[in-house]
């Protein structure tokens, strides 16, 4: 089980729950963040101080939600456009510094109206 970073944080990328996460596993793409979901301790520390409530329990999250279960775990486990492997659990965010591409999913999603873009 883990939390999950759902569609409100596409484009917005507040990172209030990096600075908060004590397991170091909020991995930053191009648009939007990522839990990793083997590194992911379960404490709920990024939920409590996400402003744009975009985090959510893998099992509380809203049927239009969902979705982002399979592609969080994608972003990890599978290779993303440009790269040469899976980002895999290198064992923190920190370490490898941003990612700076997303899932085909999040890439293909409008821009966010939150946002000036």
């Amino acid at each position: 089980m883990t939390y999950v970073i759902g569609s409100a944080c596409v484009d917005v990328m507040d990172k209030s729950c990096v600075l908060e996460c004590p397991a170091d596993c909020i991995y930053e793409g191009d648009r939007s963040l990522y839990i990793n979901p083997d590194e992911c301790v379960d404490c709920g520390a990024c939920k409590l101080v996400c402003r744009m409530d975009a985090i959510e329990y893998e099992t509380d999250l809203s049927d239009e939600e969902r979705w982002h279960l399979d592609d969080n775990a994608a972003f990890f486990q599978t290779v993303l456009p440009g790269r040469d492997a899976p980002v895999g659990s290198p064992g923190g965010a920190e370490l490898i510094g941003r990612i700076g591409v997303d899932t085909p999913a999040v890439s293909a999603l409008p821009p966010n109206p939150q946002t000036d873009h």
